[in-house]
């Protein structure tokens, strides 16, 4: 079978990340990376044992090897990288957010069905396999009518006054931060797993440090790598470390949600429980192989992640049998299987199974609705 051939730009903490889940599809090689310097690209490219590597993206657009493109870069870069590339007639896979305004997004989500190209947005945790069992249990009408969600999405990256990142300067990752970045995530799982639509929100946004102290030397997203005194510089600091939002579905059912960067001890915990007129699920993405089953009149339940145990539909993500554990790592993984089966085809599917820029699109006009919740202090209708 003849491989695709993949070019990645933005070779932070995600880059790698799509880099090792494409190398596992026997179909696919990457070849060649981009990201800000000739210099930097090259030596990327050496660890990563990648032939080619670019400092320009334009140039890795010209290669005429290159069928997809995943975007891997700063927020701000989303957009004219993924526009730039669908011109260029290449398939794209997009980080999110799409694009930092919804303006932009609508623009992308266009473009791409003007061009027919294959388009697909990285809600990679969509592929947990335990998620996808909770959205087919409420298909089935197992989980029965939704009442309430509860979520949370709580990590301590940001806990410090000296932790620093990109993802804190508005004008490279957008007006919201932990919304945006982590909140997007849990929003976007809880309308694909209870096929509502949210409809109105009501935001509250806390800064825990209102200043920062911004390194003056460069520091990759967890490194965990420490610098003294002198190599910082105090900054201002005007996005969201902490958010709690109340939602309002379609079906008139209720929801809540807070995301916090700042949690002590919570390295990267989503917790999602939804609770139906027949039963409740729970599910913890740092225990990602067990979901608790809550019922009234009988035992609750523990399932475990077994293609045995669990339907169809999700036993189609697992690769290995009950008891050999699967993680983040093979969310992405599953994702792109999807993403190129069409990729194949050559085009995007009528009704694509993936995430797509039309995702994208939605979790970017949520997070706009939210902020300006937040920012009258009222409920705002999406």
């Amino acid at each position: 079978m003849k491989k695709i051939k993949v070019g990645v730009a933005g070779l932070g903490f995600i880059g790698p990340a799509h880099i090792e889940a494409l190398r596992r599809q026997p179909d696919i090689e990457v070849i060649a990376i981009n990201d800000f310097s000739e210099e930097y690209a090259r030596s990327k490219a050496d660890s990563l044992g990648i032939a080619k590597s670019y400092g320009n993206f334009d140039s890795m657009l010209a290669d005429p090897d290159i069928e997809v493109v995943h975007i891997c870069t700063p927020n701000f870069l989303h957009y004219p990288m993924a526009k730039a590339a669908l011109l260029a007639g290449k398939h794209v896979v997009c980080e999110k957010p799409l694009a930092n305004t919804v303006a932009e997004a609508q623009e992308l989500v266009e473009l791409a069905a003007q061009t027919g190209l294959v388009n697909a947005i990285h809600f990679n945790l969509r592929y947990y396999p335990l998620i996808r069992h909770m959205r087919t249990m409420r298909v089935k009408g197992e989980l029965g009518n939704v009442h309430s969600v509860i979520g949370s999405y709580l990590q301590d990256w940001l806990f410090y006054a000296t932790d620093y990142n990109w993802r804190l300067e508005p004008d490279k990752s957008g007006e919201s931060r932990a919304i945006a970045d982590i909140g997007s995530h849990l929003i976007d799982l809880i309308e694909y797993i209870t096929g509502l639509e949210i409809t109105a929100v009501m935001a509250d946004f806390a800064t825990v440090h209102p200043n920062r102290k911004k390194p003056t030397k460069p520091i990759e997203t967890y490194s965990g790598k420490m610098l003294q005194p002198e190599d910082y510089q105090e900054v201002p600091i005007t996005t969201e470390d902490y958010a709690t939002v109340m939602i309002r579905f379609s079906d008139g059912s209720k929801g809540v949600v807070t995301v916090s960067q700042v949690s002590a001890g919570r390295k990267n915990r989503l917790s999602l429980e939804i609770s139906g007129s027949n039963q409740t699920v729970s599910w913890v993405s740092e225990s990602p192989n067990n979901l608790w089953i809550g019922k009234r009149d009988s035992a609750n339940e523990m399932l475990m992640r077994d293609p045995a145990l669990v339907h169809k539909e999700s036993a189609a993500l697992i690769s290995f049998p009950g008891g050999h554990n699967e993680g983040f790592p093979d969310t992405s993984k599953q994702l792109f299987k999807e993403v190129y089966a069409a990729v194949r085809e050559g085009k995007q599917p009528t009704e694509p199974s993936y995430p797509t820029f039309a995702d994208g699109l939605r979790e970017l006009v949520l997070c706009d609705k939210i902020i300006e919740s937040n920012k009258k202090q009222t409920w705002v209708q999406v």
